[in-house]
């Protein structure tokens, strides 16, 4: 199935530059939702062109006996920076997507892991990372609003999907409905990394990046999500976004 995913409306940008110079940004990515996974990312940018470095590890590994598809993205057009604790609205202890929204912003891009990248592919779980580790390795078009938000230092990479067993709270905490759409999981809409790309010097390690601060417990919960024939994930976007099944296991 297919879909549309809006992006939050983007803030005044600075200029872009076109001087034909590659310009590099990286991202450690921080651990949020009681997630035990890692993350690193580079962006070598050369014009309209992005040379896009993701490594991802100790993510939720399977689904129904599946790969788990996680989906992660550029946002942008907000603060620059990851969501923490006190962002949780409801203190129910899953910061949700809604939650991150006003740190983060809106999908700008969506970094696949081949095909098309637009905010529309956000929930394309063909196209996602599958498993618990992963590398995303390609280069790919960068539009405007990425690449002015990549500029003015606002660009945060989040990784979605979590692993009930680590996510430290109840099944029912867990399972209830989504912000996004109460007909879906809430762990399963909820961002598991996250991380500010800032400028560096090409081929730099990523370091730094956004450090969350978040700290938290480690659940007991091991129930896995179930919805319909397949898993279904939901990404934050100023109140609007796409929704794609998998009828198959991956």
């Amino acid at each position: 199935m297919t879909g549309s995913l809006g992006a939050l409306a983007m803030a005044a940008s600075p200029a872009i530059a076109h001087d034909g110079e590659t310009h590099s940004y990286s991202s450690t990515l921080g651990q949020l939702n009681g997630t035990t996974g890692t993350g690193t990312i580079t962006v070598d940018v050369t014009g309209d062109k992005a040379m896009v470095n993701l490594q991802v590890s100790g993510l939720a590994e399977t689904f129904m006996d599946g790969p788990y598809p996680h989906v992660q993205h550029i946002h942008g057009g907000a603060l620059g920076e990851c969501p923490a604790p006190a962002d949780d609205e409801n203190g129910d202890g899953i910061l949700n997507t809604t939650d991150g929204a006003p740190s983060y912003g809106g999908i700008l891009t969506t970094l696949t892991t081949s095909g098309a990248t637009g905010a529309e592919e956000g929930l394309n779980l063909e196209l996602g990372g599958q498993g618990g580790s992963y590398t995303i390795q390609r280069e790919i078009d960068l539009n405007a609003e990425t690449k002015a938000s990549l500029e003015a230092g606002t660009a945060v990479v989040v990784v979605h999907g979590l692993d009930p067993a680590t996510a430290g709270v109840s099944e029912e905490v867990f399972n209830s409905p989504s912000d996004l759409d109460p007909s879906l999981p809430l762990g399963a809409t909820s961002p598991a990394l996250c991380g500010t790309l800032v400028a560096s010097q090409m081929g730099d390690m990523p370091a730094g990046g956004a450090d969350t601060g978040v700290a938290q417990e480690t659940g007991s919960n091991t129930a896995m999500l179930a919805i319909g024939g397949g898993l279904v994930l939901a990404a934050a976007a100023g109140g609007t976004f796409m929704v794609r099944r998998s009828n198959t296991n991956a």
